[in-house]
């Protein structure tokens, strides 16, 4: 048994790294990190918010991703207009049983959206419904867009966004880790583009 549990953890592993391998390689995925990195920064000083959202492992990603801003990554600094909308249980009730449970996030990018400010989508599959229907709002909104999804580039989210990232795996563990790399990546490079002289904290 320990010697199956020991083949397991290397393989998973070696999965791991594998996908962290092809991601260092890959000068298009380097391009449109840059470029989401940017659009982000100014739609930030333009005075814009980023909204995210995702079910499941990824509703947990948007809410990570909202933390590290609203909180922080490494620097002191000035709270980033971040949320994720996969927190509000009436809303989503509410939305869910009133209209469908395609709609959750819609709505809310309806309510608190405005064109300059963009939406994250986060989907391992890239054809998760709701996320494409909040999509499809803030596109008709003005709202800049942009996925996060696995390797299947025909994929629904992959298609609409303005920008996607996209994991090179059809894992969902491995895509999960994946985007969580990425979006660790665009919190620090979002501070270092707002308050880069500011004082360097440890993370707990």
């Amino acid at each position: 048994m320990n010697g199956i549990k020991k083949k397991i953890i290397f393989e998973r592993l070696k999965e791991h790294l594998e996908v962290v391998e092809i991601l260092v390689k890959d000068q298009n995925f380097i391009s449109s990190l840059e470029n989401v990195v940017k659009i982000l920064f100014e739609s930030l000083n333009r005075g814009g918010k980023i909204l995210i959202c995702g079910n499941g492992g990824s509703a947990a990603d948007s809410q990570h991703m909202a933390a590290e801003l609203v909180g922080r990554f490494f620097l002191e600094r000035k709270a980033i207009d971040a949320e994720a909308l996969t927190t509000n249980t009436s809303s989503l009730t509410a939305i869910g049983n009133d209209y469908h449970f395609e709609k959750i996030f819609a709505r809310q990018v309806e309510a608190k959206g405005k064109t300059g400010d963009i939406l994250i989508g986060i989907s391992t599959s890239g054809n998760s419904k709701n996320v494409i229907e909040a999509l499809k709002t803030a596109k008709n909104m003005g709202m800049l867009t942009i996925g996060m999804t696995g390797s299947n580039r025909k994929n629904l989210i992959s298609q609409l966004a303005d920008y996607c990232l996209c994991v090179p795996s059809v894992s969902t563990p491995r895509i999960q880790e994946g985007h969580m790399l990425i979006y660790h990546m665009i919190c620090e490079f979002l501070e270092a583009e707002l308050f880069g002289k500011l004082k360097v904290k440890n993370k707990k």
